[in-house]
C-alpha cells in the first residue's frame, strides 16, 4: 500500500464562546483555524489527519505541502513507525519543534486511520485494545478576564454533567468566582498559558493555594523552563500540568526528569502524532506522571485524542473545547452525555471530514 497523494484543507470556522473578546496571543480571532490532511494510496484507502492551526495554519499548510512530505510518495503507508523516523530525520534542519513537528503531526495521524481501515480496526484496537468504553470530560472555557461570565459559564458546564472545570484566567477574582459557583466538590483546574516569572508565578501560586486547583498548568514563561516549574511545584503544593508546548517525546523525558509536573499535556497535532504520544506514555508511567491529553480540538485530532486514552492503562479526562463552532468539521461529532465521551469503534479514527463544510469554510 504505496502513498500516492498527499492533499491539505484549510478550513475556518466561526464559533461563539459566550463573549465579545475573541483573542489568540493578543490578536483577534475569529475562527477556529484546522488544517486537514489526507493520505491517498495506490489501494484506494485514504486516511486523515489534523494538523495544529490555531494562529498559524497558513505556516502548518505550507510545511505540508512543500516541505515534509515529498520524499514520502511511493512508500509503504503500513510502516508508520519507520515514516514517523524518516520524517523527523529528513526534516530535523528546519528544527524538530513548532511547525514541522505540526506538520509531521498530521501525517502521522492520517497514516493511523489509514492502517486501521486497511485491516478494518480502530485506532484504538491497532494500540493494544480498549481498557474503557467512556471517558469523562472536562469543559475548557475559553479566557474571559470577566468574573461574572467566569460564573455563569462555569454553572453552565456543571448543569451540563461537568465535575472538572479549567479556566484560561489569569486574575485571582475569575478562580474565586468558578469556586464559588462550584463549591467545594468542583474540580478546577487554571491554565495560565505562560504569563509569569517564575517569582511572579510563586508569588500567584500562594494567592490561589486557598482555591485548591486541580492542577495550575503552565504558569512559567518559558514553558521549556524545566528546574523552575519543578521549583514552584514543591514550594507552592500544587500540582503542576504543562505539554501542550512540548514536542516529541525527548522533551517529556527532560520535563520528568526535573520533576516539572503531576500532569503531563501532550497534543497529539503537536508533539509528532499518535506514533510520538505512545513513546511518552510508558515514560510518564515510570515516574508516576499522569497523562492528560491536551487536545482543545473538534477535528481528527480530538478523534485521535480518544483513542490513544481508550487505549491507555490509566483512566484520564478528555479536555472539551467549551464553545460552539458554526459548522462540525466532523459529521455526526461525538459530543458529551453527561460530561463524558464515547469512543469511535468504527474502523480507523470512526469518523471522516464533512467534504461539504471543507468546502463551505475552505480558508
Amino acid at each position: 500500500m504505496k502513498i500516492e497523494n498527499i492533499e491539505t484543507f484549510l478550513v475556518n470556522i466561526p464559533f461563539d464562546h459566550g463573549a465579545q473578546q475573541r483573542k489568540l496571543t493578543g490578536r483577534e480571532w475569529p475562527c477556529l483555524e484546522y488544517v486537514f490532511v489526507r493520505i491517498d494510496t495506490d489501494e484506494g484507502v485514504s486516511g486523515w489527519g489534523d494538523a495544529f492551526g490555531y494562529g498559524a495554519a497558513l505556516a502548518t499548510k505550507a510545511a505540508i505541502d512543500h516541505i515534509v512530505p515529498p520524499n514520502l510518495f511511493g512508500e509503504d503507508a503500513s510502516d508508520i513507525a519507520g515514516l514517523s523516523y524518516k520524517m523527523q530525520q529528513q526534516n530535523h534542519l528546519w528544527g524538530r519543534y513548532g511547525i514541522t513537528m505540526f506538520a509531521i503531526s498530521g501525517i502521522d495521524i492520517a497514516l493511523w486511520d489509514l492502517a486501521g481501515k486497511a485491516q478494518g480496526k480502530s485506532v484504538t484496537a491497532l494500540l493494544g485494545g480498549a481498557k474503557r468504553t467512556v471517558l469523562p470530560g472536562y469543559a475548557s472555557l475559553f479566557k474571559y478576564e470577566d468574573r461574572d461570565l467566569v460564573a455563569a459559564k462555569t454553572d453552565q458546564a456543571i448543569a451540563e454533567g461537568f465535575r472538572h472545570v479549567k479556566l484560561h484566567e489569569t486574575a485571582e477574582s475569575e478562580v474565586a468566582a468558578a469556586r464559588e459557583v462550584g463549591g467545594k466538590d468542583l474540580a478546577i483546574m487554571l491554565d495560565t498559558n505562560c504569563p509569569w516569572t517564575p517569582a511572579q508565578a510563586a508569588d500567584m501560586a500562594a494567592a490561589l493555594k486557598q482555591y485548591e486547583l486541580f492542577w495550575l498548568e503552565e504558569p512559567i514563561f518559558p514553558p521549556e523552563d524545566f528546574k523552575a516549574l519543578a521549583k514552584l511545584q514543591r514550594s507552592s503544593g500544587i500540582p503542576l500540568a504543562a505539554g501542550e508546548n512540548a514536542c516529541t517525546a525527548l522533551e517529556f523525558e527532560k520535563m520528568f526528569d526535573a520533576g516539572a509536573v503531576t500532569y503531563a499535556q501532550p497534543s497529539v497535532t503537536k508533539v509528532g502524532g499518535i506514533t510520538e504520544m505512545m513513546k511518552i506514555l510508558p515514560l510518564a508511567k515510570a515516574v508516576g506522571v499522569s497523562v492528560v491529553p491536551h487536545c482543545p480540538y473538534f477535528g481528527c485530532g480530538f478523534l485521535a485524542s480518544l483513542h490513544i486514552a481508550a487505549a491507555m492503562e490509566e483512566d484520564c479526562l478528555i479536555e472539551r473545547f467549551y464553545l460552539d463552532l458554526e459548522a462540525a468539521p466532523i459529521p455526526g461529532f461525538i459530543y458529551p452525555q453527561d460530561g463524558k465521551f464515547g469512543i469511535p469503534t468504527e474502523p480507523g479514527l470512526g469518523l471522516d471530514p464533512d467534504m461539504n463544510v471543507l468546502r463551505d469554510y475552505a480558508g
